[in-house]
């Protein structure tokens, strides 16, 4: 895997320390997912990782925003987040129907005790992390 750049803005950890002890592990996770397949793509050499809606943001030239969130409205689970108004979640359900749960077209949603398909959601992330070069493509090219 290449150097990847990541450009932490600040109140970044300030969120995370503010998850609570059994879900911060999990937003974690979904951040380590989301940089490892950006450091997986050939085209995208610096993530920045800022604050939007008050929730962590990851952002690329060639991409649509991830973001990633625990809500104590739905203190049963935790999501990572895409642009609703793309094409982004919508084929992502053609192409893994049933390894996940979806809510409308703006999110993956995982119950706390979900183990996640981390291939299945790395292929997820890096189509949104690289949505401006594929979304033309069949399925994202998926």
């Amino acid at each position: 895997m290449k150097k990847l750049i990541i450009d932490t803005r600040q109140g970044i950890k300030e969120v995370f320390d503010k998850y609570p002890p059994h879900i911060k592990p999990k937003i974690e996770n979904l951040r380590r997912l989301i940089l490892e397949a950006a450091g997986e793509l050939k085209h995208v050499a610096e993530v920045e990782e800022t604050l939007k809606w008050g929730e962590p943001s990851y952002l690329t030239k060639t991409g649509s925003t991830v973001r990633i969130d625990w809500k104590d409205k739905k203190p049963d689970q935790y999501a990572i987040y895409f642009k609703c108004t793309s094409k982004l979640v919508s084929t992502f359900r053609m192409v893994y129907n049933k390894t996940f749960r979806y809510e409308g077209d703006r999110a993956i949603i995982f119950k706390l005790d979900d183990e996640i398909p981390e291939a299945a959601l790395k292929a997820c992330i890096k189509a949104a992390l690289n949505y401006h070069k594929v979304k033309n493509v069949p399925l994202l090219g998926m």
